[in-house]
């Protein structure tokens, strides 16, 4: 579990390194993603759970992510340019973060007949069925969604290192 201040410091380091003064860093709280740059604000954020859970060096990997990101601009993306200084800055993982990091905020659980589950941070909008049972849309396989409470004490245990 990395120490947030530790993360800001790799951080703050990472932008001085490669980035010019006008970049920044922070903690967001984001549930479902790892980072984010954001090149009209000229802001590399970690999300705060993120960092709850996962060691050192996949938040630091997730940080080599984003600012090669800022050094190859927004119309490179996950290409060709984006992973060559990616490599360069010493990153070795993929292009993006899979897998939930905070499903215990999710308010939204859905459960398909056969009791697979799967966790929505928004209302689902339309019918889903479960991607488990049946790689296209079935009927048969309908998520039942239930809404659960998520308490302020609830998102602060979220933050906290495990």
């Amino acid at each position: 579990m990395a120490d947030p201040n530790r993360v800001r410091v790799w951080a703050q380091a990472l932008i001085a390194m490669h980035l010019d003064e006008s970049w920044t860093f922070d903690f967001d709280h984001a549930k479902r993603r790892a980072g984010l740059c954001d090149y009209r604000r000229k802001r590399i954020t970690v999300s705060r759970y993120l960092a709850a859970r996962f060691d050192d060096d996949e938040v630091h990997q997730t940080l080599l992510h984003e600012v090669a990101h800022a050094i190859a601009g927004h119309a490179a993306a996950h290409g060709p340019e984006w992973r060559r200084v990616a490599r360069e800055l010493g990153y070795v993982g993929g292009t993006t973060h899979h897998g939930e990091t905070a499903t215990e905020l999710a308010p939204w659980i859905g459960e398909c007949p056969a009791g697979h589950v799967a966790y929505r941070h928004r209302k689902p909008a339309r019918e889903t069925s479960c991607a488990k049972c049946s790689r296209r849309f079935d009927a048969r396989y309908l998520f039942t969604w239930t809404r659960r409470e998520i308490t302020a004490a609830d998102r602060l245990a979220a933050q906290a290192p495990r």
